[in-house]
């Protein structure tokens, strides 16, 4: 999962970014307003996590460039004012939870989970794929009651693929959504990772629900 904080405070950006990392995030900074309109029109996140008040501009206009834009990506805004007039014009701009300052790292983790669940899994922990269960709580993938053995980046590459299904995903898209701004060199180290999953997943009883398309990329389906 892939995370954008835009926050300015450099000594709570570290934090959130270290505590996150530490739940298995990707994250991605943004310390002002055309840094962050920069990353959002580009790249799209599982989560934003978004200050009201920084340089160069308001957090709000940057909901609304992501509702100009059709864009999304779930918002949790954090911010220092706890008035009820940011919190109203924040949601009905599009976020999804607003969290005052000062807060605490497992609190706002939590609310970036319960997001997610919304937006990705319609509210569910438990994900399911004709035979492959997935626990987004316990992070376990079970197959006729095997447990694979899937390392982080195996994991998380399964669950974008569960979370895209029948969809036709391009290599860099796989690649920005699993490294993020660590990416680095050419995307060829995906086709290892894809590999030793589609190896994994059938040594279980699994279909081979992973199919290449030709020169577009990936898509995830039964058919």
């Amino acid at each position: 999962m892939k995370i954008l904080i835009v926050e300015d405070e450099k000594d709570l950006c570290e934090a959130i970014v270290t505590y996150l990392k530490s739940e298995n995030y990707i994250c991605e900074t943004a310390t002002d307003f055309k840094k962050a309109i920069a990353k959002i029109d580009v790249h799209d996140y599982d989560c934003i996590l978004l200050d009201i008040t920084i340089p160069g501009g308001n957090g709000l206009d940057i909901l609304k460039e992501l509702k100009a834009n059709n864009k999304m990506d779930g918002v949790l805004i954090i911010s220092a004012k706890n008035s009820l007039d940011d919190k109203i014009s924040g949601l009905t701009l599009g976020a999804d939870d607003y969290l005052s300052k000062p807060f605490h790292l497992s609190e706002l983790s939590a609310r970036v989970a319960a997001i997610i669940r919304r937006k990705n899994f319609e509210g569910n922990n438990l994900l399911k794929f004709e035979n492959i269960i997935i626990d987004t709580i316990a992070k376990s993938v079970s197959i006729k009651n095997k447990m694979p053995e899937l390392t982080k980046k195996e994991y998380e590459l399964l669950l974008y693929f569960i979370s895209n299904k029948n969809r036709v995903i391009s290599k860099n898209a796989i690649a920005e959504h699993l490294w993020g701004d660590d990416m680095e060199g050419n995307n060829d180290f995906i086709y290892t990772h894809i590999k030793n999953l589609r190896k994994k997943l059938s040594d279980a009883g699994a279909g081979d629900y992973i199919k290449s398309v030709y020169g577009m990329g990936y898509k995830f389906s039964a058919s």
